[in-house]
């Protein structure tokens, strides 16, 4: 067999693959009970078993070790545009560039998808608890920011009584663990085994692109940004463990991530998931009534008010024309995997919320 005739038929079956599972996508219960809680539950517990042990990201290691290699290549690009006369190249070249470059590309979606991306059309967590609706009125959404206001101000009280020390990334592990395990009690589905949950080794630069964590699907890991204010760190961390259970949408993981710090013994879990459902409960009531949302922000304690401002007080320091950037890339992404509201689906957790609280009378 010719190598171009092999290439193509190469190229064809990865495009039939890649079709293949666009197609899965719209039968989300065929997903959920075939991928989501079928096969990818044994295959990313083994993959954190391969890779937990390590005490460093692995995953963060590969993506540094990619940067480099991109830029490497793209300056050989450029070494090499200055010296050929594209005019001089035949058709022939253009295409195998081409047929080359949908190949990897091809091969990262299959993997991708493999690994981890099929959840995005899952049935979820929803359905799994069997919640109503995420359609919300006025009425409830302004219950929810007095409930979750009370909330934050008594969890802020009592760790001041305690004077407990905030922990790391490294020392919340246990405690993250824990909080599943408990969650898992009521929740079988909530299992976590294979704890593989590390501090990113570029926090740094993390920072000032916005990112407070995220999950690398390549190698299991979860990465939290150690820099971020130590109160935020709990709920981050149950955030990215969610996305290891396969719960990809980011207000599924938002909403998994309270279920599992709701479940610790630990207040400061609790004053870290209510922090920030109270910011996404008062944000939506502002954009229906803004007097009612600065009523409920004017109520909170002093000392709440103290770590608001320096949580902004962090993301002032951190600001940078790469922001903007990281946002509309990943705005992109996560609209291309069926979250129509892009960056604002971390905030439609506040849906799931109050669904919860509507069937099972607690928050």
């Amino acid at each position: 067999m010719k190598p171009i005739r092999k290439k193509r038929i190469i190229l064809w079956l990865l495009g039939i693959v890649c079709l293949s599972i666009h197609i899965l996508g719209y039968f989300p219960l065929v997903v959920e009970k075939g991928y989501s809680t079928g096969f990818y539950p044994v295959f990313s517990k083994q993959l954190r078993f391969l890779t937990g042990w390590l005490p460093w990201s692995l995953g963060d290691l590969l993506y540094g070790l990619l940067v480099i290699w991109l830029v490497w290549k793209i300056l050989q690009f450029i070494k090499w545009v200055y010296k050929v006369k594209f005019k001089e190249l035949s058709i022939s070249f253009y295409k195998e560039k081409a047929g080359k470059g949908l190949m990897y590309l091809a091969c990262i979606y299959i993997v991708f998808n493999v690994f981890w991306g099929i959840n995005y059309d899952r049935k979820g967590i929803r359905w799994q608890l069997g919640l109503p609706s995420q359609k919300y009125t006025e009425a409830e959404l302004i219950e929810m920011n007095g409930l979750l206001l009370n909330k934050l101000n008594e969890g802020k009280a009592y760790l001041l009584r305690q004077q407990l020390k905030l922990p790391d990334v490294k020392g919340l592990v246990p405690d993250v663990k824990k909080a599943y395990r408990q969650a898992s009690f009521k929740y079988s589905f909530l299992k976590y085994e294979n704890e593989s949950l590390k501090p990113g080794l570029w926090s740094a630069w993390q920072s000032y692109t916005g990112i407070t964590g995220y999950y690398n699907p390549f190698t299991g890991e979860a990465q939290v940004n150690k820099n971020i204010p130590a109160f935020l760190l709990p709920y981050t961390s149950c955030h990215e463990v969610a996305h290891q259970l396969g719960y990809a949408k980011e207000d599924e993981a938002n909403f998994v991530g309270y279920l599992a710090a709701m479940s610790s013994t630990d207040t400061l879990f609790h004053y870290s998931v209510y922090f920030d459902l109270f910011l996404y409960a008062n944000r939506n009531l502002y954009m229906l009534d803004s007097i009612a949302a600065k009523t409920f922000s004017e109520k909170l304690s002093n000392e709440v008010r103290a770590d608001i401002m320096a949580m902004r007080k962090y993301q002032r320091q951190h600001r940078s024309f790469l922001q903007p950037v990281i946002i509309w890339i990943y705005t992109q992404f996560l609209l291309g995997n069926r979250q129509p509201q892009g960056i604002l689906s971390y905030d439609e957790v506040v849906g799931f919320i109050i669904a919860y609280h509507k069937k099972f009378k607690v928050i």
